[in-house]
């Protein structure tokens, strides 16, 4: 089979249609790039061009409240800082260490009404120059090409209002969980609107929303119906309107909540975290010819030559049959990765991974 471009590659997979190969799309910690600079990939070469990787491209808006943002804090080890949620962070000097939340502006629906009025639609919410700047290359490289939303359960506790409280408040203020979700979401499909209408056009949207950690979810699938499904739904509708597929980006045990996803029309998933309890496999056998699945590769193993390639080959040639599968870890690509097991197993993706 002649050799596709990325975006047809990636099309196929969506269309469970078989391709040249399996697209390959993930993430590298920076210190994982980094790693593999020090280890011989050559300095000014993009790993996606090192490797021979699909090409892709992202467009984001901004549609947090805006506060500002000020640094209260700096060491040799850490910073704390102020984000445009609203939210203390202090983020560790360390090669890719995650932040630590301190503390938390909004926490209640009074302090909610006051982000909220600072969350209204103005053109400088885009990044128009990035795009005027860009977007003719990613349409000649015939780039697959997605626009991120930024709504839901995860952001909203991850980034604004902290894990307790959003729980707490999903079954004592179920109103003011819905009205944050609704804020988030109708600013996005907004200012989306506004980029489509300009003529800038996209392949995908996708949205993270983490619903479940190690073996569980984080709340019922009843409460999910009630106070999150409906604003997924309304996303899925809005890019199904706009000829774009949908990927949802969810990590930990999300098994129980795929009959759902399916019912609202959800395209994709990823990352199919198989360390916190998920089964790509029994996934590919009961919504294969529905659902793409995009990643399953457990990240624990790709710092272990031999037990990644053999995972590579018990697992991509059952979920690549009759497309619907793009390659990936279960996460994203830890510094743990040498250039060297990355090139093998990359090798071995290729290899396992192509179509006759």
């Amino acid at each position: 089979m002649a050799t596709m471009s990325s975006k047809e590659r990636i099309m196929r997979m969506y269309r469970h249609e078989e391709a040249d190969r399996v697209p390959i799309m993930d993430v590298p910690w920076a210190g994982t790039i980094r790693r593999w600079h020090r280890e011989g990939m050559p300095e000014g070469v993009d790993w996606i061009d090192y490797f021979d990787l699909d090409k892709t491209a992202e467009i984001w808006v901004n549609n947090s409240p805006r506060y500002p943002y000020s640094v209260l804090e700096e060491t040799d080890r850490y910073v704390i800082y102020t984000t445009e949620w609203g939210v203390t962070q202090k983020s560790f000097k360390v090669e890719d260490s995650t932040p630590e939340h301190l503390k938390y502006t909004i926490t209640t629906p009074e302090a909610w009404e006051e982000a909220k009025a600072r969350m209204k639609f103005s053109e400088d919410r885009i990044d128009w120059n990035y795009l005027k700047n860009n977007y003719d290359r990613w349409i000649a490289e015939d780039r697959w090409i997605t626009g991120n939303f930024w709504f839901g359960f995860d952001v909203t506790h991850s980034h604004m209002v902290g894990t307790e409280t959003l729980l707490v408040a999903m079954y004592e203020e179920p109103e003011w969980v819905m009205d944050m979700f609704d804020t988030f979401l109708s600013l996005d499909i907004e200012l989306f609107d506004r980029i489509w209408d300009a003529g800038y056009r996209f392949d995908c949207v996708t949205w993270p929303d983490d619903m479940g950690y190690k073996n569980s979810l984080f709340f019922s699938n009843e409460m999910y119906r009630e106070l999150l499904k409906p604003f997924h739904k309304r996303a899925v509708d809005w890019a199904h309107e706009h000829g774009c597929v949908v990927r949802l980006h969810s990590c930990g045990d999300v098994m129980e909540r795929v009959d759902d996803l399916m019912d609202i029309g959800i395209d994709a998933l990823n990352p199919l975290e198989v360390k916190a309890g998920m089964k790509p496999v029994e996934l590919k056998r009961k919504y294969g010819d529905r659902l793409t699945l995009h990643g399953g590769i457990n990240a624990v193993l790709w710092d272990k030559k031999d037990e990644i390639i053999e995972s590579i080959r018990e697992t991509v040639p059952v979920l690549k049959e009759n497309g619907g599968y793009i390659f990936a870890s279960d996460h994203s690509i830890p510094n743990s990765v040498s250039l060297e097991n990355m090139t093998a197993i990359i090798n071995e993706v290729k290899r396992v991974g192509k179509y006759d």
